[in-house]
């Protein structure tokens, strides 16, 4: 259940392709008249712009200085999440170019900052070869043993995430130990075991510290993933609800959105988004519920003119990113909830889901791909659905109820 997006055939090629902006690939090149013409203007983020220049100044100064190099990578990177804004992604991942080609003699924490910002591009290959390298340089790096752990899980790799998850154990992190083993343990179905042992790390004094709260949010948020995968609504819900209570953050408002969504809720998504930035999985769930409320409801007018406008967006985003070579396959998943959800199109929702399943297998990955086959009632892709759950282990109640 992975906390990050977007994604990158190679490490150079996602420093590039994140700089283009969605809505301007059928536009023709526009070259600057002058040097003062603004050619972009990014998201404005309160209190970034002067740190993002000192920074900057900093690192002309000393591109190699491991310090500020990391200080910068994370501020970007930070941005990402918070903006859904890939692009700021692609900055994290310019700034630690310094360091190419990485080898076993580069600093370890550049290494782990190279892999996790890779891990949010989705490169999860790129990423794995790197945590390798800087775990086998020194294996008492705790952050890259968890982000290995994530990839490994991301990809349907249960076993060898419980050996990355172990390794925390050595390094006496039992907290992120435990929540590791659960998750993965709630994957295969013991839903029970599972929540138990987040419950007995969420009922710790330690957690108890207002300080805590990001880890709180952390816990519950599993804790109701698991709550689903067992076909626990009642439980699930309760479960959001503690963990937007904790610390509100970008993947738990996705997730929660999603599962008013499968409740019939749609109106308690609509607010709920309200605040977040216009991301492409953000405007998907947008669209969705505005579809969804007006199959309960009479929509004004002007609402569904917003509703066909979102839609229009959406698809002009789909279709640009579909130009970049390779990729389509960074981008199926939520493409393969529009074609279904949306458009209607169960057809071309299951080819768009198969694709997503070669790069990421979490719930979410299978579920789409699940509700395609079915809404294409297409059996051979019902079969396949199947074997992949038992390939990799991974037992989903929402997924049994679909096929």
């Amino acid at each position: 259940m992975i906390r990050y997006g977007a994604v990158a055939a190679s490490l150079l090629a996602a420093v590039l392709s994140v700089f283009v902006a969605s809505g301007t690939a059928h536009a023709v090149p526009r070259v600057p008249t002058s040097d003062n013409e603004i050619v972009e203007s990014l998201p404005s983020v309160a209190g970034w712009s002067r740190e993002e220049r000192r920074l900057r100044r900093e690192l002309v100064q000393r591109p190699r200085d491991e310090g500020t190099a990391l200080e910068a990578a994370k501020t970007y990177l930070d941005l990402a999440r918070s903006q859904g804004d890939a692009r700021y992604a692609g900055y994290a991942m310019g700034v630690l170019q310094a360091w190419q080609p990485l080898t076993a003699t580069t600093p370890n924490r550049i290494l782990v900052m190279h892999a996790t910002v890779a891990q949010f591009l989705h490169d999860f290959d790129g990423s794995e070869r790197t945590l390798k390298l800087a775990l086998t340089a020194d294996a008492s790096n705790a952050q890259g043993w968890l982000t290995l752990a994530t990839i490994l899980r991301v990809r349907g790799r249960y076993a060898d995430s419980d050996a990355a998850c172990r390794s925390l154990v050595k390094l006496r992190q039992n907290l992120y130990a435990v929540a590791c083993l659960a998750e993965n343990a709630g994957l295969r179905g013991d839903h029970r075991g599972a929540q138990e042992s987040l419950q007995s790390l969420l009922d710790s004094p330690p957690l108890k510290d207002p300080r805590q709260n990001a880890t709180r949010q952390w816990l519950l948020t599993t804790v109701a993933e698991i709550n689903e995968l067992a076909g626990r609504a009642p439980a699930a819900h309760t479960a959001y609800r503690q963990a937007l209570g904790a610390e509100r953050a970008g993947y738990d408002v996705l997730a929660y959105s999603d599962f008013l969504l499968s409740q019939s809720r749609p109106a308690e998504v609509l607010p709920l988004l309200k605040s977040e930035p216009r991301s492409d999985a953000v405007l998907l769930r947008i669209v969705m519920a505005t579809q969804r409320l007006g199959e309960q409801k009479k929509l004004t007018a002007a609402q569904r003119a917003t509703a066909q406008s979102d839609v229009d967006e959406l698809a002009a985003r789909f279709d640009a990113a579909a130009l970049r070579p390779g990729s389509t396959v960074l981008h199926a998943r939520e493409h393969a909830m529009f074609a279904l959800d949306v458009q209607k199109d169960a057809r071309r929702a299951l080819e768009l889901a198969r694709l997503n399943v070669q790069l990421q297998r979490e719930p979410i990955d299978l579920l789409v791909f699940a509700r395609a086959a079915a809404t294409a009632n297409d059996d051979a892709a019902r079969a396949e659905v199947k074997a992949l759950m038992r390939q990799i282990g991974l037992r989903d109640a929402r997924v049994d109820a679909v096929l």
